[in-house]
């Protein structure tokens, strides 16, 4: 069972606008603003509207995981052969791919915002709410919203760098506000949150609080933005709200007393790679996850795990894995970056020639490279059925179920390493002898090293573009320009990413031009698209 459910939420039916007659009486059948955020169950209810707010964002359009990944040096576009050119626009940064597709990114922009006004909504009703002996809970709700504000505007600052910031509920046409203002809302978000969460080592939590936001997280996020903020845009500190000492005990403090640990088995993370031996949802290596449920429908429950499909093999299952649209084909260049010594490998890509897969839709798979992503595939039964169809799920496309682990604790070792804990050789081979286990050897510290362990660590989870922009553009350029040979349709097809793209646009994203139009010109288009 989801800790964190959707549910009918009476945020979603609100009207936002009270209802009133010629007597201007309150409506006493109808949940509207007004009457609503009185009680702390009722703040309880628009909170876990805020988490529903986060299982939408990538429900429609091209989700952040898997987009990253297709950004990055990882994986090329893929989809099917008759598709579209949306994923090879993104891929190569580059416009004229696909010069009908104006709004890549157009439903996650809606849906990101969507989101974001929730936070606010509740964030500015906490002190209108009566509640009485429950005080307790009025900083715990408002700091998880917080948080859930904070990883959505993160988010969005990463794609497109220039956004409107809203910080309560407004449909005021803001124009795009400068990133640091972003950052400073962020790191301030992240700070409260952390203070107002309780220290409950993860060990003691409950199944009712998985896929609630904890300490644990908002300090790892920190982390995270710190990281990415001071290198992607070259500052000493986050915005004056987070030097690197403090971002270094924030992740310190997540190692030293947040009862976390590592699988001992890396292939038990992912369900694909592990089946009978899965470590399952909420693992000891889980700190913070976007929940998933089967139980999607195209009536407004939007609970499952709708982009997975994207990263299937194409209209074609081979157990234990299940078919999807093809997106996402691994660069042969990941395939080949892993020592055979290395278990991350194969627990991380699906190897047609390796695991001896006939797979026979070449024809309908574009940028077929023989390599397709593990961690996130769709699931079949042995004769071809699809897990989430078996638990009931409507289909296949909207009824995957697997969580969104967005942070784990591999992830905090390395980025105290890389923040320089006196503990970093410590913490770096802590991850490393997890991947080769008899076979470790030991390798220095170092910020290269730290850099390609977090490729490798994880591959397919949407990290690695990111880390390639915080290296700087030039850096990320390099890496991420390629010409080489991929099948299209089964035909060998000259594929090239050039660096100039990638150095135009400044790593960023298209903002959707239906949102440019509907501003009447007040948002501006990112340089190169």
């Amino acid at each position: 069972m989801k800790s964190i459910k959707t549910i009918a939420l009476a945020l979603g039916m609100l009207s936002l606008n009270a209802c009133q007659d010629f007597l201007e009486t309150e409506p006493i059948t109808q949940l509207t603003e007004t009457n609503f955020y009185r009680t702390p169950d009722d703040a309880f209810k628009a909170l876990v509207g805020c988490y529903d707010g986060l299982q939408r964002v990538w429900a429609d359009g091209i989700s952040l995981p898997v987009a990253s990944e297709i950004m990055s040096d990882n994986s090329f576009g893929g989809t099917g052969n008759a598709d579209g050119f949306n994923h090879q626009a993104i891929d190569e940064f580059d416009m004229n791919r696909s010069p009908a597709d104006r709004n890549l990114f157009g439903p996650n922009w809606t849906a990101y915002y969507a989101a974001v006004y929730r936070c606010n909504v509740l964030i500015g009703k906490m002190d209108q709410i009566e509640w009485g002996n429950q005080a307790n809970l009025r900083n715990t709700y408002e700091a998880e919203a917080r948080f859930l504000r904070a990883y959505l505007y993160f988010d969005l600052v990463r794609l497109w760098g220039n956004i409107p910031l809203l910080t309560e509920p407004s449909a005021e046409n803001l124009p795009q506000a400068n990133p640091d203002e972003v950052y400073k809302v962020i790191a301030q978000d992240l700070k409260f949150a952390a203070s107002n969460l309780a220290a409950t080592p993860y060990t003691a939590q409950s199944t009712a609080t998985y896929g609630r936001v904890t300490k644990w997280a908002a300090e790892a996020l920190l982390g995270r933005v710190f990281l990415y903020y001071t290198g992607y845009y070259g500052k000493a500190d986050l915005v004056g709200e987070v030097d690197k000492t403090q971002a270094l005990a924030y992740v310190e403090d997540v190692i030293t007393n947040g009862g976390f640990d590592l699988v001992d088995d890396y292939a038990k993370l992912w369900p694909a790679a592990s089946l009978s031996n899965y470590a399952g949802e909420d693992n000891k290596e889980t700190v913070f996850a976007i929940k998933y449920s089967h139980t999607s429908n195209y009536d407004g429950n939007t609970d499952g795990n709708h982009w997975m499909v994207m990263t299937g093999m194409r209209e074609q299952f081979s157990y234990p894995y299940g078919n999807g649209w093809g997106g996402a084909t691994v660069n042969p260049k990941l395939w080949n970056a892993f020592s055979d010594n290395d278990t991350r490998k194969v627990a991380s890509i699906i190897s047609i020639a390796g695991e001896k897969i006939d797979f026979k839709n070449k024809p309908k798979q574009r940028e077929y490279t023989g390599y397709y992503i593990k961690k996130y595939s769709p699931l079949v039964d042995e004769q071809g059925n699809s897990l989430p169809v078996n638990m009931g799920a409507i289909n296949f496309m909207i009824g995957q179920y697997q969580d969104y682990v967005s942070i784990r604790y591999a992830d905090v070792l390395l980025m105290a390493a890389e923040l320089g804990s006196p503990n970093a050789q410590a913490y770096f081979d802590k991850v490393r002898r997890r991947a080769y286990q008899s076979k470790f050897t030991a390798l220095s510290v170092s910020q290269a090293n730290i850099m390609n362990e977090r490729r490798l660590e994880f591959a397919g989870e949407g990290h690695r573009y990111f880390d390639l922009l915080r290296q700087g553009l030039n850096v990320a350029a390099a890496a991420i320009a390629e010409t080489t040979t991929l099948e299209n349709g089964g035909v060998p097809t000259t594929k090239t990413i050039s660096a100039e793209k990638v150095l135009q646009t400044k790593g960023l994203q298209q903002i959707p031009y239906n949102q440019v139009t509907l501003s009447n010109g007040v948002l501006k288009q990112n340089a190169g698209w």
